[in-house]
């Protein structure tokens, strides 16, 4: 018995053992942070072109639906769809139909927005695009804005001492939703002078 008790062999394994133990732990625990912060990005990117592309599924869905009459305060509401975004700090602004930064400057108001009928860009803040294109006919997309009596209809510009109706300037076709892109959003189908445009109502 006393020979048992005495024997220290075994005993001053266990501390290098241990050592050694918790270094491959600290190792493994080190390999899966960099593979995830590898990953990280990849998987974002995945989870953003996911939701813009289940966006322009919703948008596609109700253009053949039907269009109001902004200009008939009688006429019912067109067909509409609810876009949710829940995308991160890192992703600007999503557009609708046109791009707002051309020069990819960063800046929105700097020049004239470019028309891309069918098209959701979407835009990081290191300047990366990307595009997502919707199928089927054109689509024009025209920003809402609540009229004197409550009811949505396109928005006007100002343009010199006129105000001229947004339907009739291909430059303010086009809405843009600036960071953060989060929430829900709702779109209407309008028509005017036989021509159907996609209304953004928020």
């Amino acid at each position: 018995m006393k020979k048992i008790i005495s024997d220290t062999a075994a005993a001053d394994t266990i501390p290098l053992k241990l050592v050694v133990y918790l270094g491959l732990l600290a190792a493994v625990v080190l390999l899966l942070a960099h593979a995830w912060d590898t990953a990280s990005p990849v998987l974002q990117e995945a989870e953003v072109k996911k939701q813009v592309e289940i966006a322009s599924l919703s948008l596609l869905s109700i253009q053949g639906g039907y269009a109001r009459d902004p200009a008939d305060r009688y006429s019912p509401e067109g067909s509409m769809c609810i876009l949710s975004f829940s995308l991160p700090e890192s992703v600007r602004y999503i557009s609708f139909g046109v791009d707002p930064d051309r020069e990819c400057n960063s800046n929105l108001t700097d020049s004239a927005w470019v028309s891309e009928n069918n098209t959701l860009i979407y835009q990081y803040e290191n300047g990366i695009k990307k595009r997502v294109l919707i199928g089927g006919n054109p689509i024009r997309f025209i920003k809402g804005t609540r009229n004197s009596e409550g009811i949505w209809v396109p928005a006007e510009i100002q343009d010199g001492n006129q105000t001229v109706s947004g339907l009739d300037r291909l430059e303010s076709t086009g809405v843009v939703i600036e960071s953060p892109v989060s929430g829900e959003f709702l779109f209407e189908m309008v028509t005017r002078d036989g021509i159907r445009y996609t209304m953004a109502r928020f």
